[in-house]
């Protein structure tokens, strides 16, 4: 029997992973089917194995989303209930900058390679009339590593996830203060099942729709600070990728 492999976008905290390692033998249970869990340290390395059709199944940010849908053939399963992806733009304690609106050319951003987070970023510093062209970005391969040149005075601010955000250590978010956060409330990482494993998707959703009704599904589900899933429909995906496309122009 084939082994299929599942990864996870590269931009939850270390401590959730092992939270996706459950749910990796819950669905191998479930679906008595072998998958095999890839763990990718940044977005480029999975994406060069995404276009060497290495991955099978996907818990995916938006951007990447609508790039597997479009381009490879993914098809949308499900999304997390009651969450949504939101990016935060938040400074040192010590910083000068009261609001977005205080900031000036030629500042320095530190942005993770999360194309979605960074766009979103990138669109709230525009009330500043800042854009690409007069600001100076850092690139870090993860949100402590922003948090880290926020600090230090290496960047005057930083784009987050928001749940990253909320994930840093007391310590380290008691340093640093939010100066905007969006609140758009409709884009969200999703679950996508490659070409390869569609003949298995009836299945799986009806197994991902009822695991906060069981015990063990629960339990996955709190190991994976979820608490369900909801099936995404063709047209939930389409305006999802109609907005990025939107928010991107």
């Amino acid at each position: 029997m084939e082994t299929y492999t599942l990864s996870v976008s590269p931009d939850f905290a270390p401590e959730y992973l092992s939270g996706w390692f459950i749910f990796n033998t819950w669905l191998q249970k479930s679906l008595e089917t072998p998958f095999h869990l890839e763990i990718y340290d940044d977005f480029e390395a999975q994406r060069r194995d995404i276009q060497l059709d290495k991955i099978d199944l996907i818990y995916a940010n938006s951007y990447d989303a609508a790039m597997l849908v479009r381009e490879k053939g993914f098809q949308a399963v499900a999304r997390p209930a009651h969450v949504s992806d939101e990016t935060v733009i938040a400074v040192a304690n010590s910083s000068n900058f009261d609001s977005v609106d205080d900031l000036v050319p030629w500042c320095r951003v530190a942005s993770t390679h999360d194309p979605d987070v960074h766009m979103m970023g990138m669109i709230m510093l525009e009330s500043a009339d800042l854009d690409s062209s007069n600001v100076v970005v850092t690139s870090a391969q993860t949100y402590v590593l922003v948090a880290k040149y926020l600090l230090n005075g290496d960047a005057d601010v930083g784009f987050f996830l928001k749940d990253s955000f909320q994930d840093l250590s007391d310590l380290i978010r008691s340093q640093m203060r939010v100066l905007v956060e969006s609140q758009i409330g409709v884009i969200h990482h999703t679950l996508l099942a490659g070409p390869k494993v569609q003949h298995l998707v009836p299945e799986m959703l009806d197994r991902l729709l009822l695991m906060q009704n069981t015990t063990k599904g629960k339990d996955v589900l709190d190991s994976m600070q979820m608490t369900g899933w909801l099936k995404m429909e063709g047209e939930d995906t389409d305006f999802m990728i109609d907005l990025i496309d939107t928010l991107m122009e």
